[in-house]
């Protein structure tokens, strides 16, 4: 239970930092934070990252759907004892019910975090992006720790 909290603190942060936005920026409007590397950018896209698939509401409701459905499920049936797993798709359910939420009410995704990289001006996101980041970097370590287990386990190896 205390997962689906954390997936819950996810959104609602995501939607209360996109509102502090809508309701205090003007599309374009930038904040600088720290010059040439970070800034709050009011930025909206209305397709997935990079701006692909531009319009194409249905398809993320569609997909959005199944996505949280198939986290639930995994939750519940797959996810059980395994901590880690657990937390990488409670930020999941979290990050895709945010951007879900702002392309159902919005007909748009509200993004504001904008970063350099060097030179290179990283697409704008939003928390909701950040968490659906960081869960599926959480799925990739669980996966090489399993694989590490699995090896120690055949090896009769501790």
């Amino acid at each position: 239970m205390i997962y689906y909290a954390i997936a819950l603190f996810v959104i609602a942060i995501d939607q209360l930092t996109k509102w502090i936005i809508v309701h205090n920026m003007d599309v374009g409007e930038r904040i600088t934070i720290i010059d040439n590397l970070f800034y709050i950018t009011s930025h909206r896209n209305r397709g997935a990252a990079w701006g692909i698939l531009e319009n194409q509401m249905w398809l993320f409701y569609i997909i959005t759907i199944i996505v949280v459905g198939a986290v639930i499920y995994y939750l519940e049936k797959h996810a059980k004892g395994k901590p880690l797993f657990q937390l990488s798709l409670a930020f999941i359910l979290g990050g895709a019910i945010g951007n879900f939420l702002d392309r159902l009410f919005r007909k748009e995704v509200v993004d504001f975090l904008d970063t350099y990289i060097f030179t290179y001006d990283f697409p704008i996101f939003n928390v909701a992006d950040s968490a659906l980041t960081i869960g599926v970097a959480l799925i990739f370590i669980q996966m090489i720790k399993e694989g590490r287990e699995e090896k120690v386990k055949r090896n009769g190896h501790n």
